[in-house]
Parts: C-alpha cells; structure tokens; sequence
C-alpha cells in the first residue's frame, strides 16, 4: 500500500521538481506514464476474472472520441465523462452478448468488436473518416498542466479502483470466478454480474484515458485511436509488473512506457526492435513479474540477515 501511494506522491509532485532542460520531455512522458497505467489497471481489473480482453483498445477509442466529439459543445470535464459513459456503455453491450463465453473465445469476440468499431469511425461522416478529427486542448489551453493532472486523476480513479477490488470481498468472487465458473456458482457467486461489473468499471477507466489521451494529442485518427496496440499494452504492462495487484501494473507501467520514450528518443527508427527484445526476455524470465522478483529478493535479504 505504501508503494502504491509513494508512486501516486511521486507523479503529483512531478511538475514542481527541478527537470532543467528535460522539463517538457519529461512531463511528456509522465502523462503517458500515467494513462497507460491507468489503462493497464483497468484491464487487469477484468483479467482478475479470468477474462482475456482485447476490447481495451475499443474502450480507448470510445472514450477517445466521445470527448474529442462532445468537447466543443460542453466543455471539458462534461466532455471526458460523457467519453467514458460511452465507454461504458460500449462495455456493457459487449458484456452482454459475451460474457458467457471464455478464455480465447471471449477473446477474440473483443477482438472483433474492437474492430468493427475501427471500421465505423473509418465510415461515420461525423468521426472524420479515414481523414481524423481535430481535438481542442482542455480548458481552452488555458492551464498549461491541466492535461497531466487530468491524467493523474484518471491514474488516481484507476488505483482507487484496484484497491477497492483487491481489499474487499469483491476480490473473492473474481478469484472465483477465475479458478472455477462452475464452483463459483455453486459458492452462490453470481459470475456473469461480477464480469459484467469489472468489465463495465474497466471500460469507464479505459475511456478516460482515451479522453485525456485526445486532447493532449489534438488529433484522432481511427488507426491510433482504436489500434490492437493499446489492447496489446493494456495487457503486457500488468503481466510485466505482476497481474491481479495494484502495485504490480504500477511498477510495470513506469519502466515500460519510460523505456519506449526513451528508446523512441534515442534510438529512433529500429527502436520497436530493441524494446520488443527486451520485453520478450523479461517475460521469459521473469514469470511472475517485476513484483514477484522484488519479492524473491526481499526474502533473500531477511533469509541473509538471519544468517
């Protein structure tokens, strides 16, 4: 618990240290330290049911131009959570018609809906077609800071979340839920309303990101928008960091999304190659996450202080 909120003091207190020269850079890449993150606990909080999305990326994409959509007409706030309602609306139509499904199958159903959102924002006259759509900076471009507090705010949602789920008894029902559907049952778990939930708080958590996303970005385009990419980075940042915790996706969030920035900064074209290498290799070898190695070591050092 103390790491997560070292981690949250961290991030708030960011803008205020002395960055010098790297002050925009990395105030950049703090912002999307924070939304990926965030979009990384929202999926997780589904996978603690045992469920495989790759409808994250949709989710994204909803949230991402519900906001950029509504944003001129009712400002900013409205804006971001109308995005994410559609979201969540989105959520709980997928959930419905899915849920009963499991593993791969579920997956690839999210896959498909994934893409036939792509292929309407492609076709809709009012999305910008192929062609994209313009999104004006929060506030007016006013606050200079207001899209990486607003991100912080999406990333401090998310771990609020998380935390209520991993430290109430909600947590029991996804564990059973992810062990056994038929013993879950029999326990008196109703299994598809705590899917249908975690999928739905998920989703709302996923469009935020993807609303905050749009207005630092200024622009959406239906390939970025709703790419199978932020479905894939949704689901490898908690598995990296460690799946079914909170501190787990922070941890792997802060140095995968910091090393893409970096790698894209100094390697520049060629820099997918290194960081999928370096990503394969830690998945290899560490199994249980950057957590689970903090662990193993932690107990290392009591074993040797014993001694």
């Amino acid at each position: 618990m103390r790491g997560v909120f070292a981690f949250l003091l961290l991030f708030a207190l960011l803008p205020f240290l002395p960055l010098g020269v790297w002050r925009a850079f990395l105030l950049d890449v703090g912002l999307f330290v924070l939304l990926f993150t965030a979009l990384a606990l929202s999926w997780d909080l589904v996978a603690r049911t045992g469920q495989l999305s790759l409808a994250h990326g949709a989710f994204f994409g909803l949230g991402a131009y519900g906001t950029g959509l509504l944003l001129p007409h009712v400002g900013t706030l409205p804006a971001l959570a109308l995005g994410a309602l559609l979201a969540g609306l989105g959520a709980l139509l997928l959930g419905s018609v899915t849920l009963r499904l499991h593993g791969l199958y579920f997956a690839i159903a999210s896959l498909a809906f994934s893409e036939v959102l792509r292929t309407l924002a492609l076709k809709l006259g009012f999305t910008g077609g192929p062609i994209g759509l313009p999104v004006p900076p929060p506030f007016g471009g006013g606050l200079p800071l207001a899209g990486y507090y607003l991100a912080f705010a999406v990333l401090a949602l998310a771990v609020a979340l998380s935390l209520w789920a991993e430290k109430s008894p909600f947590r029991l029902a996804q564990a059973a839920c992810r062990q056994s559907e038929a013993v879950a049952r029999v326990l008196g778990v109703r299994v598809v309303r705590v899917k249908l939930l975690s999928l739905f708080l998920g989703s709302l958590v996923a469009g935020l990101s993807g609303g905050v996303y749009a207005m630092k970005a200024l622009f959406l385009s239906p390939y970025e928008a709703f790419s199978l990419a932020r479905a894939v980075e949704a689901l490898v940042i908690p598995i990296f960091g460690g799946l079914y915790t909170t501190l787990g996706p922070l941890l792997g969030g802060v140095v995968l999304v910091g090393l893409e920035q970096a790698l894209r900064l100094w390697i520049q074209e060629g820099y997918l190659v290194v960081y999928g290498a370096l990503l394969v290799l830690a998945i290899l070898f560490l199994p249980k996450g950057l957590l689970g190695l903090l662990g193993e070591i932690g107990r290392a050092c009591s074993r040797g202080r014993r001694a």
